[in-house]
């Protein structure tokens, strides 16, 4: 069933919440990022610390720059998601491999999703 104006202005809103949690998210590590070394690893002194401490900063740092990078995707999707919605409404929530409608509870829970999943659950039904 397609969907109804009440559920796309639901997801229209849901998206713009995601985009600013992620939005928030970005700029927060950005201002770490901008942060000195010392700021970052919450240091109170400018004496040499164990290599351990350091290699446990170089892992967070990693840590954190592989979220970032996982929510850069995730905003590009919302975005592209924005602009399926906006460009042709009445098409939003239309499976791109099957052509068929998502079913809301997912469009609710993803709403930047392109696919009904159906390829996923005919490969689990194989096994």
């Amino acid at each position: 069933m397609a969907l109804t104006d009440k559920q796309r202005r639901h997801l229209e809103q849901r998206l713009r919440e995601e985009r600013g949690q992620i939005v928030r998210l970005l700029d927060r590590y950005q201002d770490e990022q901008s942060a000195t070394e010392r700021e970052r690893a919450g240091d109170v002194s400018s004496f040499p610390t164990h290599p351990a401490d350091e290699g446990t900063d170089t892992y967070d740092a990693e840590v954190e720059g592989s979220l970032a990078a996982r929510a850069t995707e995730e905003l590009h999707e919302i975005d592209a998601a924005l602009e399926r919605l906006y460009r042709d409404p009445k098409r939003f929530g239309v499976c791109e491999r099957t052509g068929e409608p998502i079913p809301f509870p997912r469009l609710d829970l993803i709403p930047w999703a392109r696919t009904c999943d159906q390829e996923r659950r005919s490969l689990i039904r194989e096994r």
